[in-house]
Parts: C-alpha cells; sequence; structure tokens
C-alpha cells in the first residue's frame, strides 16, 4: 500500500533536486478550444516533457510563492516528490474573490492514484483560509487536464483574470467554488 506525506514546502528546500524523480509528461491528443462561444474537443497532439529550463523556472515561480505570502505544498513517496501544488496570495476579481491555483502537477508514473485530488482539497481549504471565497484556475485545456477539473467540480470562471488569459491565450479559465467547505 502506497503511503502518501502531504507537507507544506519552505522556500528553501524548493530545488532543482526536490524535482530529481519528477516526470512531468503528458501525451496530449485533443485539446479543448472555445470558439463562437462553444467549448469544442478538437484533435491537437503534441507531447509536453519537462527539462532542466522548464524546472529552473517552476522554482523561481514556487520560491516567489512562499516569499509573496503564498503557500507551496508537495506530496511525497518514501521522500520523494510525486506531486505539488500552490495557491497565490494576490486576491483579484469585481469583488476580490480569487486566490489562483497557480500550479498543481502530479509526476507520470504517480497519477491515477487520488493525489491531486487530496492536494486539490488541500490547497482549497488553504485559499479559503487566506479568505478567497473562488479557486481560480488558468488550466492546461487537454482533454485529461479539463477531465480532472470537472471531477473536481471546477466550472468556467464568471470573470476571466486577462493577464493570465493573455499569458497562456489556450489554457481554460476556472473557478472552485470554496463556500460549501
Amino acid at each position: 500500500m502506497q503511503s502518501i506525506c502531504y507537507k507544506e514546502l519552505e522556500k528553501a528546500e524548493i530545488n532543482i533536486d526536490l524535482f530529481k524523480n519528477f516526470n512531468r509528461y503528458q501525451d496530449v491528443r485533443k485539446c479543448w478550444r472555445k470558439e463562437n462561444g462553444k467549448w469544442t474537443l478538437k484533435d491537437i497532439a503534441f507531447i509536453e516533457q519537462w527539462g532542466l529550463e522548464e524546472f529552473e523556472y517552476l522554482i523561481t515561480c514556487l520560491q516567489n510563492t512562499i516569499k509573496t505570502g503564498g503557500k507551496v505544498f508537495g506530496a511525497f513517496d518514501n521522500n520523494a516528490l510525486v506531486a505539488f501544488a500552490s495557491v497565490e496570495n494576490e486576491f483579484f476579481g469585481s469583488h476580490s474573490e480569487y486566490l489562483q491555483l497557480s500550479c498543481i502537477h502530479t509526476s507520470y508514473e504517480s497519477r491515477g492514484k487520488g493525489i491531486g485530488k487530496i492536494l486539490f482539497s488541500i490547497m482549497s481549504k488553504i485559499a479559503k483560509d487566506m479568505g478567497a471565497q473562488k479557486l481560480y484556475i488558468s488550466a492546461h485545456s487537454s482533454e485529461e487536464s479539463q477531465a480532472f477539473y470537472k471531477k473536481m467540480g471546477c466550472v468556467e470562471a464568471l470573470q476571466y483574470n486577462a493577464k493570465l488569459q493573455d499569458a497562456e491565450p489556450y489554457d481554460c479559465q476556472l473557478e472552485f467554488s470554496l463556500e460549501e467547505l
């Protein structure tokens, strides 16, 4: 039986060594696209595989999340990182109701085991404790990623964050209500 340990990460723990066994691989076959106001699943295929450059950029982002008052959590199996997630500490929306779930990733070999679901739940509670009413996710548009978020209860965001949408125009802009937590 797999025993996963979930813990908040400190800035000093976030370094290249933390990600040495993390496999950010995804074989994407279909992606969602919004055309004429309607969501359509399109045949868009590519392989996403992070290398050193992507991990170095990620480390800078995650360290900044902590530096600016956000939270980063990791899921560990035998002291090896198998998933991580982060919530930023910058409120936005017409009523400052949103906090962004800026990252949630599970290593390829650890997907489908409920680890991402638990991390999503942890980060939702943290965002609510920080004062958010909704979690905002600028999410990868792949069929699998969107299926995960739908399963978590996410819906299309009522208010799009233009900065996030401009940065990743093919992402799906989602929200998750924290009211019932």
